[in-house]
Parts: structure tokens; sequence; C-alpha cells
């Protein structure tokens, strides 16, 4: 087994990101009276006026702190491993991470839901860059993956993350309105696991599997 490095410990900063994020999307509704998860958005929590956006950024505050560094490292550390299509899906997913950590933050939903404000059409516009990257990115790692069986696992991983971030949307257009939130919660979670789940693969250096 190789010696860990730094590195190796930064992939480690995906799964805490994960546990904040997940925190902040459990108990930042006890600061929003009123607020039905199974219905409503989770950043709706965020919003400018939201009673619970205090509380949203105290629980998130390893989510937006730690996703970042760690993808960051991974993109230096990949350089020279796996492949290069595989490479290239972590780089997007990078861009992907950068675009979401800095745009929302940046432009925060003024009110819950939809209000028209300039900060509102900018949310929307950084949520499609977020969703095309992501997509881009999970299609890539797929196919640099399942063509090489050493590395299949991270495409089984992509697969998944995208099952899910496609079954929200779906079901959030199915679904009656005092469920959608419920499906929301299906696409908001997998690019955070899928973080978390490459953090886990960095932390053991994205070894080889065994092929026959």
């Amino acid at each position: 087994m190789n010696k860990k490095t730094i590195s190796n410990y930064c992939g480690l900063l995906g799964v805490l990101a994960l546990i904040s994020y997940t925190a902040a999307v459990i108990f930042a509704p006890l600061g929003y009276p009123g607020y039905d998860w199974m219905k409503q958005a989770v950043s709706d929590l965020s919003a400018e006026n939201a009673p619970s956006r205090d509380l949203w950024n105290i629980l998130s505050v390893f989510h937006g702190t730690c996703t970042l560094p760690c993808m960051t490292v991974m993109s230096i550390y990949v350089q020279g491993r796996l492949n290069k299509t595989l490479r290239v899906g972590i780089y997007l997913f990078t861009a992907m991470s950068w675009i979401s950590g800095v745009g929302y933050k940046l432009f925060p939903l003024s009110d819950s839901g939809y209000a028209g404000e300039l900060t509102d059409v900018m949310h929307i516009v950084v949520t499609a860059l977020v969703v095309i990257l992501s997509i881009a990115s999970l299609i890539v790692i797929m196919v640099g993956g399942y063509r090489d069986r050493r590395y299949r696992y991270l495409a089984i991983g992509a697969t998944a993350a995208l099952g899910l971030m496609f079954l929200g949307p779906v079901g959030m257009a199915a679904a009656p309105e005092a469920y959608k939130g419920i499906f929301e919660r299906f696409s908001v979670f997998s690019a955070t696991g899928y973080t978390a789940f490459l953090g886990i693969c960095m932390f053991t250096g994205f070894e080889e599997a065994e092929t026959e």
C-alpha cells in the first residue's frame, strides 16, 4: 500500500463537504418557519431574505470551503494518472465546482422561489452553466471509465450521479406540486455526492481495479 500524501488526504475534504451540505439541508429548515421541504427547493433556504439564511451559512460552511480545494488539488493530482479522457472529465467537473461555488455566492436568490430581480436571473444563468458542465463532465468520465476497465468504478459512480441528476427534473415535472422538493433534492445531491466519491477515490490514490 502506497504511503498517503497531503494530496490524498485532501480527498477527504470532499467527504466533509458532503456532510456539511447534508447538515444544512436537514437542519436549516429549523430556522425557516413554515418551510415545506417536500415542496420547496433547497435554494429557498439560502435566499437573501430567507430567515434560515444565517443558519444555512453556518451549517454549509465546510461545503463551500472544502469542495473547491478538494477538486482543485484533484485536478493537479490526476496529471499523469488515469487516462486523458478521465482527466478531462475531472477538469470539467472542477470547473463546474468553481462556477457553482462562486456563482451562487455572488448571485443568491433575492426571494424564495423566483422574484425576477437581476440576481435571480444570474442565479438561473449560473444554474444553467452548472447543469451543462455537470452533465458534460459526467458523460466524459463515463466514456473514459467504461473504455478502461481499470477505472470502471469511476464510470459507474458517474452513471449513478447522472441518473440522480436527471431523476430530479423528471420527477419534478411529473410529481404534484406538493412533492417537487423531494425530487429536486436528487439533483442537488448528485454533484455533491460525486465530489465525495471522487474525494474517496483520490484518498485511495485512484487504485486500479483488477482486470481479467
